[in-house]
């Protein structure tokens, strides 16, 4: 389990002292992300999810909490967070600041069908229409000077030919930037393991602690890169059409959006290769981490690079 710092259940009966949740029945791990540590708690009131945070810090917080906050105000399905009786969504946990959140319902997916991808993107383009009216900023942690200075620090575990890909991708966007398309709140990790399905309906939209605001099209390109991708790294015509039509409906793209989707199908993949390629061979100090594949993501990002301008889109 991914789990970074043990909570007992002693330790969060405590913690929820200064909650209205009422008494602890349950504690479970999440077997699940590299980034924070995870637990199902089910209380007599309700269920809900613990979050221990192990690289963000209670400064950077609340721009998670409150936009979550707001969008579960506008209709959007995803975690709300508890205040506590000080009326304070982030508290601490064994030194690291933490929160707890309703649980939603549904469950994740690993082989989306039509319906599901037609729902997901039409939840996506209520979520960015949402996003519209938050008014606090979060500069993207993981933009381009990330890329810069992290792909650097990867080079020597890659192949000359990889090496060559992956510098050469980092010079092509930075001489490719999306900037100039429309800006919003993104989610930038809304991949099948962040979505909750129950049925065709989104029962829930989970781990927004890479939401930051940045092009709202890199957006959708992270998005269909895991959820409309076949095997080996090709794109599934059918569900990428079904996925883009229906965000399409909600929130209509522009003409400077359609040409540039090649380009932000490309940066969504390399900012995956680059992070797996780095929580691979420099990762923390942790218990029972499972890092992701690097190799998905270059497969996709040389798809990508290949088709070219030919990246399937609205026509």
């Amino acid at each position: 389990m991914a789990v970074f710092t043990s909570v007992t259940e002693a330790e969060l009966t405590a913690w929820l002292g200064d909650y209205s949740l009422g008494s602890l029945l349950e504690l479970q791990g999440i077997p699940s992300g590299i980034e924070n540590t995870n637990y199902f708690v089910t209380t007599s009131n309700g269920r809900f999810v613990l979050t221990l945070f192990e690289k963000l810090t209670a400064d950077e917080l609340p721009f998670y909490l409150n936009l979550m906050a707001h969008l579960a105000r506008h209709g959007i399905p995803c975690p709300c967070p508890v205040a506590n009786r000080k009326n304070h969504f982030l508290g601490e946990i064994n030194g690291k600041p933490a929160c707890i959140v309703s649980r939603l319902s549904g469950k994740s997916l690993t082989r989306p069908e039509v319906e599901h991808c037609a729902a997901v993107g039409a939840m996506l383009g209520q979520m960015h229409i949402a996003g519209q009216s938050f008014s606090e900023f979060m500069a993207n942690a993981r933009a381009a000077s990330w890329r810069a200075s992290a792909a650097p620090r990867v080079l020597s575990f890659l192949s000359v030919q990889d090496a060559e890909l992956l510098e050469s991708e980092v010079a092509f966007h930075e001489q490719n930037p999306l900037s100039a398309l429309p800006q919003g709140v993104v989610h930038a990790d809304l991949f099948r393991d962040n979505v909750l399905l129950d049925g065709t309906h989104v029962g829930g939209l989970i781990d927004f602690y890479f939401a930051c605001n940045d092009c709202l099209l890199y957006d959708v390109a992270i998005t269909v890169n895991d959820w409309c991708m076949g095997a080996d790294g090709v794109p599934d015509e059918v569900l990428t059409r079904a996925f883009l039509h229906a965000y399409h409906a909600v929130r209509p793209l522009q003409d400077v959006e359609c040409a540039a989707w090649p380009i932000a199908l490309r940066a969504a993949a390399l900012r995956f290769w680059i992070s797996r390629l780095y929580d691979l061979h420099l990762p923390r100090n942790g218990e029972m981490v499972h890092p992701h594949d690097p190799e998905q993501f270059k497969r996709i990002l040389q798809r990508h690079i290949a088709t070219g301008e030919n990246a399937i889109w609205l026509n």
